[in-house]
């Protein structure tokens, strides 16, 4: 099966599609000097653009893996945006670490596996 690759870097592809999967790369926020709720903020309306390039939306997640720098500073700001993107659909399957990320302004990274409609 071939795989679709959108938004090529040097180093990475934004999207890989194969069949009805989608994935997503890392994502993070442009504007790295956003608190925790902008780059949050950021990062979920990058995702919903990447998802609908690649002819799907955030109802037809897979799984998230959410990554934070400071999980016990960020993690209620982070879950009350979080929360509002999800409102209007079921929960979805998410993981979520702290972790030391590539950059240190960087707080908050996210990975999505999704499929396309059918």
């Amino acid at each position: 099966m071939a795989v679709q690759r959108l938004h090529v870097e040097k180093r990475f592809s934004e999207i890989a599609i194969s069949g009805n999967l989608v994935h997503l790369a890392g994502q993070l926020a442009s504007d790295l000097s956003l608190d925790i709720k902008g780059q949050t903020q950021q990062t979920l309306d990058i995702i919903d653009r990447f998802l609908a390039d690649a002819g799907t939306n955030k109802s037809h997640i897979m799984s998230v893996t959410i990554y934070l720098k400071d999980i016990e500073n960020d993690y209620a700001a982070f879950n009350e945006l979080w929360d509002a993107w999800v409102a209007d659909i079921e929960a979805l399957p998410r993981t979520c670490v702290e972790a030391k990320l590539y950059h240190p302004d960087v707080l908050v990274e996210m990975t999505v596996v999704a499929v396309k409609p059918e």
